[in-house]
């Protein structure tokens, strides 16, 4: 009996096997990779301010001043409050062993999207006026981006359709439907880099100079697919 079932689950297996091979559709798989280079027309600045003191109370006002400037600046520009942002606020005790008393440091960052770059120079100016002592970074956008990285994703689609026809040319196979789609790609885009600060700008004397080169963006895509093939 159990040599039976035996056969009958072997002759069942082999079966299976085979109707797999027969469905087994003929494939290929590539990667493709799309590109897009855009000039970026927005950018998110970071400045920073810090204050520090004998008392706690007294770094703190000082921050909250500097914080009344900046914001009271921004709003006679005209940037929306949407536009900026507090990213990190600090008050902490330190230690002087050389002259043996506690001192108080009070730093605050904010963000500022700057929809218009021609503003960029008088802005950070203005800032630093306002007592903004550091620009720890700037990140470039577009108003656009959304758009940008459709149509990466377009060119990386048919980026990988045009390699697949052309290894399979050769065989006088045609491609097919595509079987499987995996989106390898990653969401960093490779920034500019900005010149200038705010001690280029303050040794400058408050002459117009551009600081700013915002260069181009490029935006990459990369997907996998499975083709079948005719």
């Amino acid at each position: 009996m159990k040599k039976s079932f035996l056969i009958i689950a072997t002759f069942l297996a082999i079966a299976v096997q085979a109707q797999e091979q027969k469905n087994q559709v003929p494939q290929i798989s590539v990667t493709g990779e799309g590109k897009v280079k855009i000039v970026p027309d927005q950018a998110v600045v970071t400045v920073g301010f810090q204050n520090s003191g004998k008392d706690a109370k007294e770094v703190k006002t000082l921050n909250d001043e500097v914080v009344d400037k900046v914001i009271k600046f921004l709003k006679k520009s005209g940037i929306p409050a949407t536009d900026y942002k507090t990213n990190n606020v600090s008050l902490y005790k330190s230690y002087d062993y050389e002259k043996k008393k506690y001192n108080f440091q009070a730093s605050q960052n904010l963000s500022i999207t700057l929809k218009d770059l021609s503003k960029y120079d008088d802005i950070m100016m203005e800032l630093n006026d306002a007592g903004v002592n550091s620009i720890n970074g700037v990140e470039f956008k577009s108003s656009k981006m959304e758009d940008y990285e459709r149509e990466a994703r377009k060119k990386a689609i048919q980026n990988a359709k045009q390699k697949a026809q052309d290894y399979v040319s050769v065989l006088n196979q045609k491609v097919g439907k595509a079987l499987l789609i995996t989106d390898n790609s990653q969401t960093y885009i490779p920034q500019p880099m900005y010149k200038g600060g705010m001690m280029a700008m303050a040794a400058d004397g408050g002459a117009q100079r551009e600081t700013l080169a915002v260069g181009e963006l490029e935006i990459n895509t990369n997907v996998s697919v499975t083709f079948a093939l005719e």
